[in-house]
């Protein structure tokens, strides 16, 4: 397992608000943590990362590398996180500075993990842009200046630009019209052919879920409620409120796309 989750609970001074969670996700897998608004799907990926808010307490363990990422010291879980654990958020435009461009993003982000030199470092960023379609170019934009879709697939460039072994994405596609998204998802997968890492998905989107995944986990009000593979989950869920979430999902047609599997076209 690449990354084990024992009894995890996430609590505020007044309440829980994620009650003893244990999943694990195997070297290579696409696992979906499903689950509705403040169900506490979120809140398990920050407390993987040691991102918790700071009036918020983890408990339990998290095992990642043989390591127990809760009881690190906040130096070394940052060493960790961005190298061999690795994130895309939502808010994928929330994660650049407006006053710098790409190429200084890339650039801090590479001496933070004591990547040198700078050529070196320039033609690592060139080489990941284009590896998710983008022109290298884009290294002397601002953000403002790339679309929603670019910026995202520039988000999902940096993520995995030190190949890290699990890429945590929480809800990557909300913030995107069908087609983007559909078309960053087919781009995770194909990296995910390409690098052997495995992907905690996390997601509201049972469409998605139906063609990516393989194992999932659904939680509700902060707690698990069921897991297993995709095929027994989608086929013959235990839980009722597994059974409503499938049931109230759109059943709509993926929108097919001429992309090669391994990166996409540039948008012009």
């Amino acid at each position: 397992m690449i990354l084990s989750i024992e009894q995890l609970s996430v609590r505020s001074r007044e309440k829980a608000l994620v009650h003893e969670v244990s999943l694990s996700i195997r070297k290579g897998e696409w696992f979906a943590l499903v689950g509705q608004s403040g169900s506490g799907k979120s809140l398990l990926s920050q407390a993987v990362g040691q991102m918790l808010p700071s009036n918020l307490r983890a408990d339990g363990q998290i095992l990642f590398q043989g390591l127990d990422l809760l009881k690190l010291p906040p130096s070394r879980a940052r060493s960790i996180r961005g190298r061999t654990l690795s994130y895309v958020f939502q808010d994928y435009q929330g994660s650049f500075t407006p006053f710098r461009t790409i190429g200084q993003h890339f650039d801090e982000y590479q001496k933070t993990h004591g990547i040198a030199p700078v050529a070196v470092r320039k033609q690592r960023a060139v080489e990941a842009l284009e590896s998710v379609g983008l022109d290298g170019q884009l290294l002397f934009r601002y953000p403002f200046q790339l679309s929603g879709g670019q910026l995202q697939r520039t988000s999902i460039a940096i993520a995995l630009l030190l190949s890290p072994e699990l890429l945590i994405a929480d809800e990557v596609t909300t913030a995107l019209d069908s087609v983007s998204a559909h078309r960053i998802l087919q781009l995770l997968a194909a990296k995910q052919r390409q690098t052997g890492c495995a992907i905690l998905f996390i997601t509201h989107d049972w469409r998605h879920v139906r063609r990516y995944a393989q194992r999932i986990a659904v939680m509700k009000e902060g707690k698990m409620v069921e897991s297993g593979s995709r095929d027994r989950i989608l086929d013959h869920p235990q839980h009722d409120y597994t059974r409503q979430l499938i049931q109230a999902a759109p059943v709509l047609p993926v929108p097919e796309s001429n992309l090669p599997s391994s990166l996409m076209e540039v948008e012009r």
